[in-house]
């Protein structure tokens, strides 16, 4: 009896240090989280902004919203546009849509929206760059240790709604 309770503790201290060894291990973005709502109308506005038009993007800031570096419509009262801005993408793995604001710079403590070049979100702080045809925005510079923040983006009914991830 004495064998079974020595066993029995001996499994019952692995459990709780299994258990402990997987407290931290999601990930936390550098970018903080403010709020996003970004409602993108592909039957009206943007009717070029469909999958099959790789690398097109819209971008959604306090300017308003634009299409590939084009004004295209202003900011409702409902929007809102994270951190740094928004950015939705058509990538190789289809809508994808990031926070623009650079995580290199936000994890000291400072706010940098990166500017989109092409197929690159590029911070005009520190020159990282973010490669976004992938469906990653892996930087390439090296500069930075993590990808842009991703976003969740909604596809229904001819709109993509962009949200923040929880």
């Amino acid at each position: 009896m004495r064998r079974f309770g020595v066993i029995f503790c001996g499994l019952l201290a692995l459990g709780s240090w299994l258990l402990a060894s997987c407290e931290g291990t999601t990930f936390k973005s550098s970018v903080p989280l403010y709020p996003v709502r970004v409602v993108i109308d592909t039957r009206a506005v943007f009717v070029d902004f469909m999958p099959e038009n790789t690398n097109a993007y819209i971008t959604v800031n306090e300017e308003g919203y634009k299409e590939n570096g084009q004004f295209k419509l202003a900011l409702s009262v409902s929007d809102a546009y994270g951190y740094g801005g928004v950015v939705a993408y058509v990538s190789m793995n289809g809508y994808t849509a990031y926070d623009l604001a650079c995580p290199y710079c936000a994890a000291r403590g400072q706010r940098h929206p990166c500017q989109m070049n092409g197929i690159y979100a590029e911070c005009p702080h520190c020159g990282e760059r973010y490669e976004l045809s992938s469906g990653y925005a892996l930087p390439q510079k090296g500069i930075s240790k993590e990808a842009l923040h991703r976003l969740n983006i909604n596809h229904s009914d001819g709109r993509l709604t962009v949200t923040q991830q929880q």
